[in-house]
């Protein structure tokens, strides 16, 4: 089969990125021709197809990182958030120059947009997309905003929350824009276009299903890592890892309330966009802890932590969709601990593969580390666990075999 695979980025910033070139090399592997279609940047990994990819708009990995945004820059972006006509024109041009089977997106919203969908219908390619945020039903994508923590406004109807709330880069003006193609994409049917849609989270399906979507078209399908060392040697050191990007919806400021005071050993491993971490180490100051925060680091300088930290932890305050960072753990033999909400429950389940504790409640976070630390026999017993989880139901075949029975599916029905 030959696939169209869109992604925003062409280089790896986050867990989307490391899903598509995982699904990339899959593919590839068993024989099917990948077609990539992303964005120009400096960043990108070498390819033949640069020359079908959207024009660059500010190279770099968010648009709030941008220290000067030109009027170009800007009308280039907001273009790209309603409807690209460039997106369209190299879609198609792609489509007729290679004659793909079939064009499977990863992200589209806000640097390509939703006009290649149009572009696949018109040259007769069916379109499956890759669900791994709430882009459809809310103009932030995340379901939460700073003023109220998590939110469903938009999913309700209640567009104007977006602005009144500043949930798009704390601007109205931001949100707004947002909102409004957010609706423009909502009239134009967007979501009709697409022939199914690829969900890793049950919580995730049942939102889009809520949204609209009809279920037939949603297809739970979890993701997978990509184990490249089988049964890794690991440790078990007295220490407590963190791993994602330090912002105020994952969690960050009930982690450091909660290991604050207790002598435990916390690395903080990620990067803030908005200067979170600074708060972070501010709240701390003069306070007794033992929080390490070791920056950015790529995924072979964060092997080292995984392999002899006790157990990690997840303690998002959105929606997390499925997040990367507990396969992660599990394929290097890591219990979990990680709040009882949204998707992670689906992941981390009690005492077999980490614990879960309530909704930012410290006290109750406390005690399941405290639980950790005084058992290092059933923490290595869950991560045991986790691992054979992860190796029977999160690998690689099992992925591709449910990918491919879709695929399979949607392209003999086109026909």
């Amino acid at each position: 089969m030959k696939i169209v695979l869109v992604n925003y980025r062409y280089f790896i910033s986050g867990g989307p990125e490391r899903y598509y070139f995982n699904i990339k090399d899959v593919l590839e592997r068993h024989g099917h021709e990948v077609i990539p279609f992303s964005v120009k940047s400096s960043r990108n990994l070498p390819n033949g197809y640069e020359k079908y990819f959207l024009d660059i708009v500010d190279d770099e990995v968010y648009f709030a990182q941008a220290k000067k945004k030109t009027p170009r820059m800007i009308v280039k972006s907001f273009t790209r958030m309603f409807y690209s006509f460039e997106a369209k024109r190299k879609m198609r041009q792609l489509i007729r120059d290679t004659r793909p089977d079939l064009v499977y997106i990863m992200q589209m919203h806000n640097k390509i947009s939703p006009s290649i969908v149009d572009a696949a219908r018109r040259e007769g390619v069916p379109v499956v997309h890759r669900i791994s945020d709430f882009q459809y039903m809310c103009p932030n994508a995340l379901f939460y905003n700073d003023k109220t923590g998590v939110c469903e406004d938009c999913l309700k109807g209640k567009r104007l929350s977006c602005v009144k709330y500043r949930c798009v880069l704390n601007s109205p003006v931001y949100s707004g824009i947002k909102m409004a193609a957010k609706w423009l994409h909502d009239v134009m049917g967007v979501t009709k276009k697409i022939d199914a849609f690829v969900v890793p989270s049950s919580f995730t399906l049942g939102k889009l299903n809520e949204y609209g979507i009809p279920a037939q078209k949603l297809n739970h399908i979890p993701t997978f890592f990509n184990l490249k060392e089988a049964d890794p040697e690991v440790e078990f050191r007295p220490f407590v890892l963190f791993v994602g990007r330090i912002e105020k919806q994952k969690g960050l400021m009930t982690l450091v309330k909660t290991f604050e005071g207790t002598g435990y050993d916390l690395k903080i491993i990620g990067f803030s966009n908005d200067g979170y971490e600074d708060e972070l180490k501010e709240y701390l100051k003069g306070k007794q802890h033992n929080i390490e925060f070791l920056g950015r680091k790529k995924f072979d300088e964060i092997v080292p932590y995984l392999k002899t930290c006790l157990f990690t932890v997840v303690p998002s305050e959105w929606y997390d969709n499925f997040p990367n960072v507990i396969l992660e753990s599990f394929a290097y033999k890591k219990a979990v601990v990680a709040t009882d909400f949204g998707s992670l429950p689906e992941l981390v389940k009690d005492n077999e593969t980490g614990l879960t504790f309530k909704y930012a409640d410290t006290a109750d976070f406390r005690d399941k580390v405290k639980y950790m630390f005084d058992n290092p026999e059933q923490a290595r017993q869950m991560g045991e666990n986790a691992y054979k989880t992860l190796v029977e139901d999160y690998s690689p075949e099992a992925h591709y075999g449910r990918l491919m029975r879709l695929f399979d599916k949607v392209v003999s029905r086109n026909r």
